[in-house]
């Protein structure tokens, strides 16, 4: 690069970072859509009932464990 691409990227650079920071800074949620976000279907976790099932019986066939803190082997004796 010579320097007068520098110059211009030292001179961009700072104000792409800035448009990058602050895109989402004006955005929030109206007091309107409040209602949709805290639906129950908009949850991570909507049936943590089904989910343990599921994570258990997973684990419990693999014969892994992680993330859920479950313990024991594939053999499920445990």
């Amino acid at each position: 690069m010579n320097r007068r691409t520098r110059r211009l990227a030292a001179a961009v650079l700072p104000f792409v970072l800035w448009g990058l920071a602050s895109g989402c800074a004006a955005m929030s949620v109206k007091p309107w859509d409040r209602d949709l976000l805290a639906d129950k279907r908009m949850r991570f976790n909507s049936l943590p009932l089904e989910m343990a099932a599921d994570h258990h019986i997973y684990f419990s066939k693999e014969g892994s464990t992680g993330g859920q803190g479950v313990v024991g082997g594939g053999c499920g004796c445990n």
